[in-house]
């Protein structure tokens, strides 16, 4: 009896804990959240040129962002989610010189609403879109028309994690993105991976056909960074060069 009392209590804990968290990200969707930006540079010149915005959930016990998208996506709220992110971070915009542009996460359903067309199209020459794996893509042709009217505005366009299980590869191939950016976990192994120097030779070999920049995610450590370099990797973010933080803080 004592046993199946603590499993009724820890099930009615979870299942409270669930209410709330379900709680919180309609909120999130309604208010927007506390952003921070991490810095991408040049890595010939060091020169400054994006932050990445990302999203803070300030809720107790602290879980990665992806925990929150995810039951997003299950409420049926992950376009409005996203979009709460794109606004929360464009208020910021004010605060970057003119030369570096504002990077912000959106996966495909949200890149083909109006609402981000609405929301980017007045400062689209200071804004890089970065598709993300938040949500499948369900018609190439219609992602397509978006990214073309987004581009029109200024707004570069970004494959974000790709590398990572190889999921976003097919968005290079389709989409010809302006920027391809390397998963961590990709630049990471590149030391000591054969496989993984070949894949990434591969796809600055395509990059450039394109003519895409390459940015590295991941950068920790001067090693990585030498590498990076001597296969003509572009430009990268990491927290060997810049944690995210505050504007103030991304310099």
């Amino acid at each position: 009896m004592a046993n199946r009392m603590l499993v009724l209590s820890f099930r009615g804990r979870r299942k409270a804990s669930c209410v709330a968290e379900d709680q919180a990200v309609r909120g999130f969707a309604r208010d927007g959240l506390p952003m921070v930006f991490q810095p991408v540079f040049e890595l010939e010149s060091s020169d400054r040129v994006a932050v990445e915005a990302l999203a803070r959930f300030p809720v107790m016990p602290l879980q990665p962002p992806m925990v929150w998208f995810d039951r997003a996506e299950r409420l049926g709220l992950l376009v409005e989610l996203e979009l709460a992110c794109v606004r929360s971070a464009l208020r910021c915009l004010g605060d970057l010189p003119d030369d570096v542009r504002l990077s912000i996460n959106v996966s495909p359903r949200t890149a083909i609403t109006t609402e981000l067309m609405e929301l980017v199209a007045p400062v689209g020459k200071r804004v890089i879109i970065e598709l993300t794996e938040h949500a499948p893509v369900e018609h190439y042709g219609l992602l397509k028309e978006s990214i073309e009217r987004l581009r029109k505005s200024g707004a570069q366009i970004a494959v974000d994690d790709v590398g990572k299980g190889f999921a976003n590869v097919p968005h290079v191939l389709r989409l010809a993105p302006d920027i391809v950016k390397l998963d961590r976990s990709l630049t990471q192994e590149m030391e000591t991976d054969s496989t993984s120097r070949a894949l990434v030779s591969g796809l600055v070999a395509h990059c450039k056909r394109i003519g895409a920049t390459v940015v590295a995610e991941g950068i920790e450590s001067q090693a990585t960074l030498t590498l990076l370099r001597k296969l003509g990797i572009g430009q990268g973010q990491g927290y060997l060069l810049g944690y995210p933080g505050p504007l103030a803080g991304t310099q």
